[in-house]
């Protein structure tokens, strides 16, 4: 193929991008993934044992409030209305989260008004000034208090970060919400629910297209010299690669996930189960089938995942940035750098090192493309990179 664009990654940033350009603009996209398939850490296949449909790389769970977004993924798929729910356990006992009314008047062993409960938390509170707060552990008892904190934050966090939450920066929590009502929904966006045929199946068609060409199992350094200075290039792998890392590596936490089948109908009861003590190794238990109970599955056996969180090595999947002041320091300096890199725009999660939910990614996406690509391929305006933050 004689390339118009090139993406690396194909991922959903990736794909909006290149179904975009191919449909709108008729351009031929070449994508480039290494891996063995498409769409990123989205991609999902069935467990060969029971069918499952399984999350690959942990669970994802659709939600927006974009209206843009929302039009547009429907293009492509159909969604169930799965609403997530999370539980978890502490000290022997099941707890409804997100923190509630449910779960303070279950935790505390009485029942309180919303009123009360709010006098309860902001007495608890006030041990510690939000604004002298040195630490993740004194942001989080000047938000919610001790006892909530020791409880949910403390062991859960240390497990996330495998550092003490004395050692973490304050500016990781922003906020810890507490609903003084019994909403035990975990999102509040407009729109929610899981494709209903999958994500592998929603992201193929995404790529369905005569224009676009993806190539599966191609690293694009090893193919770069190709295209670079000779063909746009949307860029969503790790920035720090791109560059060699020769302002240093970025720090990201990936996760670790182990899969088991249970010969039980239903192990847990729900999708996701958080663990919130510090003695148990893992963060949380996903139960996959719940994500679609609208499905017919074999009886007598469920499909488990121990999901185990780690800071990310050299070789590791990256998943969440880290985002430490040292990390920021070495951001702008890639910033500048690819603001200088010709004909290459730089997105998605990894590429701009940002947390980004799906409908995020998407959203961006779109919006690189209606305030570059489409500019520059319809009327010939430049290609400038706005560094890493497109």
């Amino acid at each position: 193929m004689n390339a118009d664009l090139v993406i690396v990654g194909s991922g959903f940033f990736g794909l909006t991008i290149a179904e975009r350009c191919a449909n709108e603009l008729g351009l031929k996209v070449l994508v480039l993934e290494r891996r063995h398939h498409l769409g990123g850490n989205a991609y999902s296949e069935a467990d060969p044992e029971t069918g499952i449909e399984m999350h690959v790389y942990g669970a994802h769970l659709f939600h927006t409030s974009n209206e843009r977004v929302w039009e547009y993924v429907n293009r492509f798929t159909t969604f169930t209305n799965y609403q997530h729910r999370v539980f978890g356990q502490y000290d022997g006992q099941v707890y409804s989260l997100p923190m509630n009314l449910g779960l303070i008047n279950q935790f505390f062993g009485r029942s309180h008004t919303p009123d009360e409960a709010r006098e309860l938390i902001a007495g608890q509170a006030s041990e510690i000034e939000t604004s002298e707060a040195t630490n993740l552990e004194e942001k989080a008892i000047s938000l919610i208090g001790r006892p909530l904190y020791e409880a949910f934050i403390k062991g859960y966090t240390a497990k996330q970060w495998q550092t003490d939450p004395t050692k973490l920066s304050a500016d990781i929590i922003t906020r810890l919400p507490v609903r003084y009502n019994f909403d035990n929904r975990w999102f509040n966006d407009t729109y929610e629910g899981l494709p209903t045929d999958g994500y592998t199946a929603w992201l193929t068609r995404m790529a369905d297209h005569p224009n676009i060409e993806v190539r599966l199992e191609t690293d694009f350094f090893d193919v770069a010299d190709e295209f670079k200075g000779k063909v746009p290039i949307v860029y969503t792998g790790p920035v720090d690669e791109y560059f060699g890392n020769s302002e240093g590596r970025l720090s990201w936490r990936t996760v670790d996930l182990e899969a088991e089948v249970k010969e039980v109908d239903d192990f847990q009861g729900c999708a996701v189960m958080n663990y919130n003590d510090q003695d148990v190794p893992w963060t949380r238990i996903h139960e996959f089938k719940h994500f679609h109970p609208e499905r017919t599955y074999i009886s007598g056996k469920t499909v488990i995942v121990h999901e185990y969180s780690r800071f990310a090595e050299e070789d590791d999947e990256p998943y969440y940035p880290v985002n430490t002041a040292e990390d920021r320091e070495k951001l702008l300096k890639y910033r500048e750098l690819a603001q200088q890199e010709p004909m290459v725009l730089f997105g998605g999660r990894l590429g701009t090192y940002k947390y980004l939910d799906m409908h995020m990614a998407i959203g961006s996406a779109l919006s690189m493309y209606d305030n570059k690509l489409k500019p520059h391929f319809e009327s010939g305006a430049a290609l400038q990179s706005g560094g890493v933050d497109a």
